[in-house]
């Protein structure tokens, strides 16, 4: 017995069960007290109030959620607002980072003076004064919807959103989506033929500006073919608003801006830092080869710096997706304010409505992680 329990495996295997034991207990002990206790007080306990009419109004809603629809959909209406919002800020957050982050290396001493000054100013400002300066500094200084700004007759902007057209037959558009998948799929393998033949034979391929015209100017006349061949409910003036197409409503845009902008500054400085982590040595030979600056930052610094950037802005991008909680202050229909807020007044049952939030965000994060972590895996043996 003393034999077995010396192998270092085994005490690991053991020391584990233990600490889960423990962990499954302690969890127990708290939610069979917090059930004893609510049926002691008669707080009604259970899920069955997910099915529950929710009679609660969403302004902004793209599941096609109603008042008479149950809790369940009010709860993956906010589910939807807050992927929206997080995937549009990070995928616009990692664009601005990088583009401040390579600013604030440059030698232009402006440009790397302007990219200093943002960087500090976001990270000693809070995200709630943006939220706020985003919706009641810059977006109610709108004009009302009489006064529209138009453009092109078809969409109007306005201190109430953007009202823009929405098609009434999809099928031009579709055609369109997939000529704009196929084409990327053939600059896609394009730029991987162009890699192989340079690496066997030493010549170059034009991949940017061919990929300029496969990505760039062709899906813009496909969309362009595409909506004049579709039928469109374009938004007229009726009354005091808009009516017809789709809006986007002011309170998203607040949050979109403030989640972006706030959040690129922590991914400049994130870039600069893995950029700043490549070896001089590296750059040195780049420029000895005769590559021009701005390959060697595409082919050689960037690459390299890619394995110590991913892990810490991996971070901000959970920090985004929490962060899109604070929506609630402005009225964003996001999970917290349709959930832990007006499901949770409606319904009054706030143990289970603030576990399902808990664990909405815990998979939410939990999937990014993973998705990180893979990637990172993934351009380590590229890299290699």
């Amino acid at each position: 017995m003393l034999t077995f329990l010396r192998d270092r495996k085994v005490r690991d295997i053991l020391w584990q069960a233990a600490a889960t034991l423990v962990t499954v207990a302690v969890i127990w002990f708290f939610v069979r007290n917090a059930s004893e206790n609510m049926v002691k007080a008669g707080i009604a306990s259970g899920f069955k109030f997910l099915w529950r009419d929710s009679g609660i109004e969403v302004p902004f809603n793209l599941t096609g959620y109603r008042p008479s629809d149950n809790i369940l959909a009010l709860l993956w209406t906010g589910i939807v607002n807050t992927l929206l919002v997080s995937a549009a800020a990070i995928v616009v957050a990692t664009a601005i980072g990088f583009t401040v982050g390579l600013l604030r290396l440059s030698r232009n001493w402006l440009l790397s003076s302007l990219a200093g000054f943002y960087i500090e100013f976001v990270r000693n400002i809070p995200l709630l004064f943006f939220i706020l300066f985003w919706y009641f500094g810059v977006l109610a200084a709108l004009p009302t919807p009489r006064d529209s700004a138009d453009f092109l007759g078809v969409i109007f902007l306005n201190r109430r959103g953007l009202s823009i057209p929405t098609p009434d037959d999809v099928t031009g558009l579709r055609l369109a989506l997939a000529a704009i998948v196929v084409l990327v799929a053939v600059q896609f393998g394009l730029a991987r033929w162009a890699a192989r033949r340079q690496a066997r034979t030493g010549r170059d391929f034009p991949v940017w500006p061919v990929g300029l015209v496969l990505c760039g100017v062709l899906p813009i006349l496909a969309l362009v073919a595409g909506g004049m061949t579709t039928a469109w409910d374009v938004p007229t003036l009726r009354g005091f608003n808009y009516r017809g197409g789709f809006v986007l409503v002011p309170e998203f845009v607040a949050l979109f801006a403030a989640l972006s902008t706030y959040t690129a500054g922590f991914i400049a400085e994130v870039v600069r830092g893995g950029i700043l982590s490549v070896r001089q040595g590296q750059i040195d030979a780049a420029r000895a080869l005769g590559l021009t600056e701005g390959r060697i930052v595409r082919l050689v610094v960037i690459p390299q710096a890619m394995p110590v950037i991913i892990p810490p802005i991996t971070s901000q991008y959970l920090n985004l997706i929490k962060n899109s909680s604070l929506g609630a202050a402005i009225a964003y229909p996001e999970i917290v304010a349709v959930f832990m807020g007006s499901a949770l007044v409606s319904t009054g049952q706030s143990i289970e409505i603030i576990a399902i939030t808990l664990a909405i965000y815990l998979a939410l994060s939990l999937a990014v992680s993973v998705f990180m972590n893979w990637y990172n895996a993934r351009h380590k043996l590229v890299t290699r």
